[in-house]
C-alpha cells in the first residue's frame, strides 16, 4: 500500500512511484518529460523548492524559471511556514540558510515577525550576530529570544556530558592514597581490594585507600578559550560561547573566554549569560591570532595548571613566527595547548594546513572537533594524556 498526497491510500505502483520521485527531483514546468504532473501537495512541495532553487545561473536555454521567493517579507514568512509542514527540521534548516545565501534575505532577518517564523539553530545564530549594529531596536528583542533559545538547546545537550566528564578528571587528578575518612572513594577503595576479600567475614579488607584530595573546592585548572570571530567561525563561536559558560559553572575550573579578529576582547565577565556573550562578538573582520595568544599569554599564571584551547582555523593576518614561538613558549612553560580547527557538527573546514603542520611539530595537532567529542577533549587536556582525536578529521 502507499499513501497518496491527498492521504487516500491504495495500491503500490512501483513505476509511477519512481517517475513521481524524479519528477520532484528534476523540477522544471509540466510534467518535465518525465509524463509524471503533480498534484495536491506534491505539487505544493515543488512549488516551495522551485521558489528557492527555481533560479540557478546554471540553468539550461529554454527552461527560464519565474518562481522566487521576492523582496517582501510576507511572502517569505509564508514560504518558511510551508517548508515547516512539508519537510523535517533538519531539512528546514538546510533551505533556510541555502534562502538567506543564495537570494540574499539575510536583511529581512531584521524585521520581528520573519524572526518569529524562521527555524532557530546555530546557523541562523550565526547571521544574526553578523548583522551587528545594523539590527534595529525593534528586532533586537526578538533576536535575542531567537538566539537564547537556541543556547538553551545547546545546554541542554552538552552541559551534564561536560561537568562529568571533566569533574572526573578533576578527581582523578586529585586522587590521593591516604585519604581523610569522609575522602575516600568507596567504590574504587573495594575494586582495589577485591583479592583481600574474606569469605568467612563476607567482606574486604581494605590494604590501600583510595580517595580524594580535601582542595575539591579550590581552582584546580585555568582554562582559557581563545576564538576566532572571523566570519567563517560563527558555529565555533556559538559553541564556545555555550561552553564557556558551562565551564564557568564549575567551581573547580577558573575559565577565561577571549574572542578576537584584529582586536582582542576578553568577555570573561559576560560568561554567565552565554547569550550576553554573544552579542559581544562582532563576527567578520580580520585575524591577528599572535596578538590573541599573546593577551592569553600574558594572563597565564600558573602554566603547569592551564590549558588553553584556541579555535580557529589558523588562516593569520598577524605574524606567524611569532604566533608559533608563543606555542612554544607555553607548551615548554608546562601549559596543555589544544588547536581546534573548529568547534561544531559540520566537519573540518577550510584551514591553513601549512600553519596546521606547524603546530602539530610542536605537538599541539590541530583538527576539527564536533560538540559532543569536546568534554573528552577537554578532559584528555586537564589530565595530561593524549588527546582524543577524531578518526576523520583532516589534521596534520
Amino acid at each position: 500500500m502507499t499513501i497518496s498526497p491527498t492521504g487516500a491510500t491504495g495500491p503500490a505502483d512501483p513505476g509511477r512511484e519512481r517517475l513521481r520521485r524524479w519528477r520532484l527531483v528534476l523540477g522544471g514546468d509540466g510534467a518535465d518529460g518525465t509524463g509524471h504532473a503533480l498534484s495536491g501537495q506534491d505539487a505544493a512541495m515543488d512549488g516551495t523548492l522551485t521558489a528557492l532553487y527555481g533560479r540557478q545561473d546554471g540553468a539550461r536555454p529554454g527552461r527560464e524559471r519565474s518562481a522566487g521567493l521576492g523582496a517582501s517579507a510576507p511572502s517569505v514568512a509564508r514560504w518558511l511556514g510551508d517548508i515547516r509542514t512539508y519537510f523535517p527540521s533538519s531539512v528546514v534548516q538546510v533551505m533556510q540558510r541555502d534562502a538567506i545565501d543564495r537570494l540574499g534575505l539575510a536583511t529581512l532577518l531584521l524585521e520581528p515577525e520573519m524572526l518569529e517564523a524562521v527555524e532557530a539553530d546555530v546557523h541562523l545564530v550565526g547571521t544574526l550576530l553578523s548583522l551587528g549594529k545594523a539590527m534595529p531596536e525593534t528586532t533586537k528583542e526578538t533576536a535575542r529570544a531567537v538566539v537564547r533559545k537556541v543556547v538553551e538547546d545547546l545546554e541542554k545537550r552538552l552541559a551534564t556530558r561536560t561537568r562529568a566528564a571533566l569533574t572526573g578528571a578533576l578527581d582523578r587528578g586529585a586522587r590521593v592514597a591516604r585519604p581523610r575518612h569522609h575522602d575516600i572513594d568507596w567504590n574504587r577503595t573495594i575494586a582495589a581490594n577485591l583479592r583481600h576479600y574474606l569469605p568467612e567475614h563476607r567482606t574486604v579488607v581494605p590494604e590501600r585507600l583510595v580517595g580524594y584530595g580535601r582542595a575539591s573546592r579550590s581552582v584546580k585548572k585555568e582554562v582559557i578559550l581563545c576564538v576566532d570571530q572571523s566570519g567563517s567561525m560563527a558555529a565555533s563561536v556559538v559553541h564556545a560561547s555555550v561552553f564557556g559558560a558551562v565551564l564557568a559553572s564549575m567551581r573547580s575550573i577558573s575559565t577565561r573566554l577571549v574572542v578576537f579578529d584584529t582586536a582582542v576582547v576578553d568577555l570573561t565577565d559576560q560568561l554567565d549569560d552565554p547569550v550576553d556573550v554573544l552579542f559581544g562578538t562582532r563576527l567578520g573582520g580580520g585575524t591577528d591570532i599572535n596578538r590573541a595568544l599573546a593577551y592569553c599569554q600574558s594572563q597565564i599564571t600558573r602554566p603547569a595548571e592551564t590549558v588553553v584551547v584556541l579555535i580557529s582555523d589558523l588562516y593569520e593576518g598577524g605574524i606567524r613566527d611569532e604566533m608559533l614561538k608563543r606555542v612554544a613558549a607555553m607548551k615548554a612553560s608546562g601549559v596543555q595547548f589544544v588547536a581546534l580547527l573548529a568547534l561544531s557538527d559540520e566537519g573540518a573546514p577550510a584551514y591553513d594546513r601549512e600553519h596546521a603542520a606547524a603546530l602539530a611539530a610542536l605537538g599541539a595537532p590541530a583538527f576539527a572537533c564536533t560538540p559532543d567529542l569536546f568534554p573528552e577533549v577537554m578532559a584528555a587536556a586537564i589530565e595530561k594524556r593524549p588527546l582524543p582525536l577524531p578518526d576523520t578529521t583532516n589534521r596534520t
